[in-house]
């Protein structure tokens, strides 16, 4: 089991992913990793009757992710149940977050055992990823299916240019990267469970 406590700042891009990839090429960065996220979220069975009357957020505090990473860089198939706790302030801006993981060997049949304890499928995200690197400046972007095309970037606890999030912000802006600076925390999964409960 692994706990991951670093922070990050989630933004939507303004220009295609050829464009960025463009972009980073020239400021010296290089892909360091490549993979496919499949995303499956779960929540109880007793959420089912009250869920339009919910937020996305006051569902997904109760929510088990079931994660399949086909990585392509390295070749490597990763699959994990995640459990994830994030605090926010009144902007929505978030504070800090967890995640708690634990590596699985069957999608399937994890899926069966929360289904066994009262959990049921909820949503399924998938996205394309492409991370580019600098030193300890890694830049993920987000190709998401029938969704937005993001960037995302952590912070690195040993290092003093990237290690809060307004130093992240600044990075991010010096590279002239076309974003949308208005949200540094895009929550793709709570846009794609907002689509699902107000239809």
């Amino acid at each position: 089991m692994g706990i991951k406590q670093e922070n990050e700042i989630t933004v939507k891009i303004k220009c295609e992913i050829n464009e960025l990839c463009t972009i980073l090429n020239k400021n010296k960065f290089n892909v360091v990793d490549k993979f496919t996220m499949n995303d499956l979220f779960m929540i109880p069975n007793t959420m089912k009757k009250e869920i339009h009357n919910l937020t996305s957020r006051e569902i997904f505090k109760k929510a088990i992710l079931i994660r399949n990473i086909d990585n392509q860089f390295k070749k490597h198939i990763n699959k994990k149940i995640t459990f994830k706790k994030k605090e926010f302030n009144d902007n929505g801006d978030i504070l800090s977050q967890q995640a708690i993981n634990c590596d699985i060997i069957d999608i399937d049949e994890a899926i069966q055992l929360f289904e066994a304890i009262g959990y049921y499928k909820i949503m399924n995200i998938v996205e394309n990823d492409i991370v580019y690197g600098k030193g300890d400046f890694e830049i993920a972007i987000k190709d998401i299916y029938n969704g937005d095309n993001l960037i995302e970037i952590e912070t690195v606890a040993n290092n003093k240019k990237i290690n809060t999030i307004e130093k992240l912000k600044k990075q991010i802006i010096d590279l002239k990267i076309p974003i949308d600076t208005i949200n540094f925390f895009v929550k793709k999964a709570e846009i794609e469970l907002d689509k699902l409960i107000c239809k």
